[in-house]
């Protein structure tokens, strides 16, 4: 009988602690004791209900936090424009590339367990890229033509190359630019439909655009990991993610898909400029592709979990997910000294491109803040930070120990950095 009582107070804590760990942070009543001037928060959300009232977006969630306390944290118009459902803080949104973070984290699991070597070629744990070669452009010296030839790799692609974005491979279009990007679209690479195993067979049938290790740009290269993690745990990479990351870690409303009672929490995105709503992909389907570069879902409650993991060098709370020395590997300038960057580096990440001209270098997962005052937004050099193709962001500053997340649902193009440089620009004015 004994036993018995034991085992129901056990099964009563557990129920009891469940709705704790689904549970929203809340915002402290007096963010001034955070460093923070309450009329100068203010103005974020005055900024933000006007895009709302002005039809510039349906509807954002917005939450500031600095050490392990939120000092704002507002949600904005509606979830549905269409239907008219408000947007709530436990909304969940598509991260696209913020998804990116997660799965290098995961990545690094393995790496601090003995499994998996950054310096190893990626060759060692995916057979099928031992002899890709790289398409090149030779000039014929007696017509000055130039004509494509496939070369061999000088130095082998290497796992670091993967989360550093220095691979040699490409996105398709529209992010990507050129041959192989077109290749890679033809060959339906990141189809939802195929398994990582199967997408990783694809690129293996294709060149890479550039030599290993001398040339930055943002490519299918986490997706390629998330292939590499799921062949060194032996496990899909959506329940690695889950059973490692995000449970550990309590990131409840987090995942590669979400039951299909919780649709209605789903954000849903604007139309673009032609009033078309984009053929966003739904979350309630459980796809074959588990893609490590934008196929997660969160709320931005749960999004903070994963910042202040980061922030406190692997950490949170009780739970040791990473060791600091791994969270500082991640969040230091991945690049060598004079890199070469691929056009859209330029062309279409400004701000956020890690480029010298930025102030900027790439880590493990985001990009790097390496020198102050070039860049044209406030931040502390060593802050670190992404962006999603869909207008999510975050980013976290550890000398100011502050963290930013702002989730909305655009249309790609250009209204995501808009809505990126004003969060930024307002967060950092409200610090006293």
């Amino acid at each position: 009988m004994r036993h018995d009582k034991r085992g129901w107070l056990a099964l009563l804590a557990i129920l009891l602690a469940l709705p704790a760990l689904a549970q929203e942070p809340k915002a402290v009543n007096r963010p001034e004791e955070l460093g923070f001037a309450p009329d100068r928060l203010e103005r974020i959300t005055k900024t933000f209900q006007g895009y709302v009232d002005n039809g510039q977006w349906p509807g954002a969630v917005v939450l500031i936090a600095r050490g392990d306390k939120v000092a704002y944290f507002k949600a904005f118009g509606y979830r549905d424009r269409e239907t008219k459902a408000p947007m709530t803080t436990d909304t969940i949104f598509r991260l696209a590339s913020m998804t990116k973070p997660i799965v290098v984290a995961a990545a690094m699991l393995l790496v601090e367990e003995g499994k998996l070597d950054l310096a190893a070629p990626v060759s060692q744990y995916l057979p099928e890229f031992k002899d890709l070669k790289v398409r090149a452009e030779h000039a014929d010296p007696t017509t000055g033509k130039t004509e494509p030839v496939l070369e061999p790799q000088v130095r082998p692609m290497i796992v670091q190359d993967l989360p550093r974005h220095t691979a040699g491979l490409v996105y398709g279009p529209p992010i990507g630019a050129g041959p192989v990007a077109e290749m890679v679209r033809d060959a339906k690479v990141q189809d939802r439909d195929s398994t990582l195993a199967e997408m990783v067979t694809k690129l293996s049938k294709l060149p890479l655009a550039h030599q290993p290790g001398e040339v930055w740009e943002y490519s299918v290269a986490i997706d390629v990991l998330g292939r590499v993690v799921e062949v060194v745990s032996g496990m899909d990479l959506d329940r690695f993610v889950a059973e490692r990351i995000t449970k550990p870690l309590g990131m409840t409303s987090t995942g590669f898909y979400v039951a299909a009672s919780e649709r209605a929490r789903i954000a849903q995105p604007q139309a673009d400029a032609s009033g078309k709503i984009p053929a966003f992909f739904d979350p309630t389907v459980k796809p074959k592709l588990f893609s490590g570069g934008g196929g997660a879902v969160a709320t931005a409650g749960d999004y903070l979990k994963l910042c202040e993991m980061f922030l406190n060098g692997g950490k949170l709370g009780n739970t040791r997910l990473l060791a600091p020395s791994t969270v500082a590997l991640m969040t230091s300038n991945a690049l060598k000294p004079g890199i070469g960057y691929a056009a859209a580096a330029f062309t279409r990440f400004g701000d956020i491109a890690p480029t010298p001209a930025m102030g900027q270098g790439f880590g493990l997962g985001f990009a790097v803040r390496t020198e102050p005052g070039e860049n044209p937004l406030p931040g502390s050099v060593g802050s670190f930070y992404w962006t999603g193709a869909y207008g999510t962001t975050f980013f976290v500053d550890p000398k100011q120990k502050l963290i930013v997340i702002m989730m909305i649902q655009v249309p790609l193009g250009p209204l995501g950095p808009v809505y990126r440089h004003a969060v930024h620009a307002l967060a950092y004015q409200a610090l006293n």
